[in-house]
């Protein structure tokens, strides 16, 4: 008769839980404001500096045959300590004190660049559910990695309790990396405030028209489950979510879209976006 070990039972046990929740919509933080955040100076002309994250980006991001970004995280060595100083001059700025354009391109380029440097931290991993968090919440994003104006704040601080809830911009989907292969590109070109509004765009039609965002499969279609975990910033239902996706999509696509009336599921490969 076959039998487990407790140790081979809590390894397949281990396996089992991360395939599943690579899956579902746990990963679906609902958008709640950190009021604390709420204030701008729109008066405010003042610019913040990203050209150390642009180098990096320079350095290390490369395009791969499918048009996905990749990062070359084991080339990294001496770069380190540029990164994790890009990070802490951020977090020594009060953003309150800038407009929002500004603000918006400081929480996004901050986010991309903690994400890589959490990567980095615990390289060579698989993926970065594999990072820290729990066995029902795997991840590092809930962890309080940063400390802005006495603030502790992690990832999901950012994404879900500052950019989702004040800007209310569903492209800020496409702008937030999270270092897998599904997830919407890496830009290779830092936000700023200056370009913002059309650097969301390209980013949203980059990754509308390529089939990790959507794939058409006979009658039916295949999406990205970003759009079923955020389905509220996407109009709240599938209906208007394919009219959200059409307005980014190249015309075939876009034509296809507004016609559906298949079936609809939803994919998600947490594998890094690791470049070898």
């Amino acid at each position: 008769m076959f039998s487990l070990t407790t140790k081979q039972l809590g390894k397949l046990l281990s396996i089992f839980c991360f395939s599943f929740l690579a899956q579902v919509g746990y990963a679906a933080p609902a958008a709640k404001v950190l009021t604390f955040w709420m204030d701008s100076d729109e008066a405010s002309s003042t610019t913040i500096s990203h050209d150390a994250w642009q180098d990096l980006l320079d350095k290390y991001l490369v395009r791969d045959s499918n048009g996905i970004n990749r990062f070359k995280y084991g080339a990294i060595d001496a770069d380190r300590k540029v990164l994790k100083r890009y990070i802490k001059t951020l977090e020594a700025i009060d953003p309150r004190q800038y407009n929002r354009n500004e603000q918006m391109a400081y929480w996004i380029n901050l986010y991309n660049a903690l994400t890589v440097d959490i990567v980095l931290d615990a390289y060579p991993v698989k993926s970065i559910l594999k990072i820290g968090g729990s066995l029902f919440s795997p991840g590092p994003w809930n962890e309080k990695y940063l400390n802005i104006s006495g603030q502790q704040l992690s990832l999901n601080d950012v994404e879900h309790r500052i950019l989702r809830p004040i800007w209310k911009d569903s492209r800020i989907h496409y702008a937030v990396n999270c270092a897998s292969y599904s997830c919407p590109n890496l830009r290779a070109k830092v936000f700023t405030a200056k370009d913002i509004d059309n650097q969301l765009t390209e980013s949203a039609k980059v990754y509308v028209n390529n089939p990790r965002g959507i794939t058409v499969e006979g009658e039916d279609l295949l999406l990205s489950k970003i759009f079923e975990w955020y389905q509220v910033d996407f109009g709240g239902n599938e209906k208007e979510l394919l009219k959200e996706l059409a307005k980014y999509a190249e015309p075939a696509l876009a034509k296809r879209l507004t016609k559906h009336d298949g079936d609809i599921d939803y994919e998600y490969n947490w594998d890094l976006n690791d470049a070898k």
